[in-house]
């Protein structure tokens, strides 16, 4: 069962959808009247949403039914272990962290949002494991997040922060010793994707030459060229600056070693993990002289709310970074944007009332993406199974016995990894036969979650 399939229920059944997920997911025409289904289960649906995500998400959910609960800062484990048991759903950004225990601790969860590109903050084989799908924004903040390099680029080499703070000390100090146009510079992009990418052609169109380095051999936009090492790039790129996701191989990425290859007198920004530079290897750097400036916009621990300190009790290395010159240090703003923020919250509430509503798994990043067209209002007697399981052979044979003394409209199955993902609309089902159906599917031995919707 690894790859998607199309699962026919028995020859008097309807034949099973066989088209692909964005295919069984397509727009009902204007003139089909789309049934709205609601869980069998669950129907007061409780949704806490951490750390001052989007107010438009927040009126969304409400205008849907669902009880929210809004919250402008994270919370700890201990915090999350003791309220997650009251809901069905959570969305959180970069700094409230989803661990293997607070998932064994949220008996009712059954999705997650993170209103941010990254999803590194929550366990994703635990939650899959919990049939649990996580939803992320991989696009809805990219621009702004390159436009801010473009600044740092300009700020950097300009000594913008130096000479904006001295003038505000009193202290007039025109000078152009150390400062350079970015026309004609090598720009070194590590991470050609959506931020990377648009980054490229925004630096090019300030004249700035553009080379890159990515795991995947990745079409260049523009002039830009894709060389083989990271090495390679270090040591040609004017500026530096890092677009990748935090993982075991990326993980101070950039350390002594990397630093040293890098050009005498060239800049470091990073706008992607904390974890991805080793701090006090880049304030030895900055301190001998080797990088004339490096702009930071995310730590390895970083405050949990606004007001907090950034201090030496946070990461031991603070004060000293802070007092180093023509250094840019801001509190993760990348995609903090009106813009991204709105656009942000629209795509992760669409996709989590997409999954409470109608099952659709589709842009889930740890999980099966699983899709069926809409009902319609004339389908009264239909409903929706949503099975999560164990992908182990013979499951779908026990499932589809449940199902044979009814008539399967359409169903569609996928896994990924250890996880299988069924959905299956059911006619001619009365609300009385749903608590047998759900005790004949949740009593299979590879079942995980089973959802009923009508």
């Amino acid at each position: 069962m690894s790859s998607p399939i199309a699962i026919p229920a028995s020859p008097s059944h309807a034949v099973a959808a066989s088209m692909s997920p964005s295919q069984a997911s397509s727009f009902p025409s204007p003139q089909m009247k789309v049934k709205v289904l609601h869980p069998v289960e669950n129907v007061d649906l409780r949704l806490l949403l951490l750390e001052n995500i989007s107010q438009e998400a927040v009126t969304a959910f409400r205008a849907q039914g669902f009880h929210v609960d809004h919250h402008t800062k994270a919370m700890s484990e201990d915090e999350l272990v003791a309220a997650l048991p009251s809901y069905h759903a959570i969305g959180i950004r970069s700094k409230t962290k989803i661990t293997a225990r607070v998932i064994k601790a949220a008996s009712k969860l059954l999705v997650i949002g993170c209103f941010c590109i990254g999803t590194n903050q929550v366990d994703l084989p635990a939650a899959a494991q919990a049939g649990i799908p996580v939803f992320n924004s991989p696009f809805s903040n990219s621009r702004s997040v390159a436009e801010l390099v473009m600044g740092e680029l300009v700020a950097l080499s300009r000594q913008l922060f130096e000479r904006a703070y001295e003038l505000r000390q009193g202290v007039w100090n025109k000078q152009s010793k150390g400062c350079w146009e970015v026309r004609g510079k090598t720009l070194g992009i590590v991470g050609y994707g959506h931020i990377g990418s648009q980054l490229s052609v925004l630096a090019e169109a300030f004249g700035i030459r553009v080379i890159f380095y990515d795991v995947l051999n990745i079409m260049a936009l523009g002039s830009a060229r894709q060389v083989e090492s990271l090495d390679v790039l270090l040591a040609e790129a004017d500026f530096v600056t890092l677009h990748v996701p935090e993982l075991p191989e990326t993980i101070n990425m950039i350390s002594q070693s990397q630093l040293a290859l890098m050009k005498q007198g060239s800049y470091l920004i990073n706008n992607s993990r904390g974890k991805v530079v080793d701090i006090p290897a880049l304030i030895d750097s900055l301190k001998s002289k080797h990088l004339a400036g490096a702009c930071l916009d995310v730590f390895p621990s970083e405050p949990g709310s606004n007001g907090a300190p950034f201090d030496d009790q946070l990461n031991p290395w603070a004060s000293t970074l802070r007092a180093l010159p023509n250094v840019i240090l801001t509190p993760h703003i990348g995609g903090s944007t009106e813009e991204a923020q709105r656009l942000i919250g629209e795509e992760v509430a669409q996709a989590l009332s997409r999954y409470l509503d109608y099952g659709s798994t589709l842009g889930a990043v740890n999980f099966p993406e699983v899709d069926l067209r809409a009902m319609t209002q004339e389908q009264g007697d239909h409903i929706r199974v949503c099975h999560v399981h164990k992908n182990q052979p013979g499951v779908l044979k026990q499932v589809n016995e449940a199902l044979s003394p009814y008539n399967v409209e359409k169903q569609y199955s996928d896994s990924k990894g250890d996880v299988a993902y069924l959905m299956a609309d059911i006619a001619d089902v009365s609300i009385e036969e749903i608590a047998k159906l759900r005790e004949l599917i949740s009593g299979t031995r590879a079942n995980i979650l089973t959802r009923f919707l009508a």
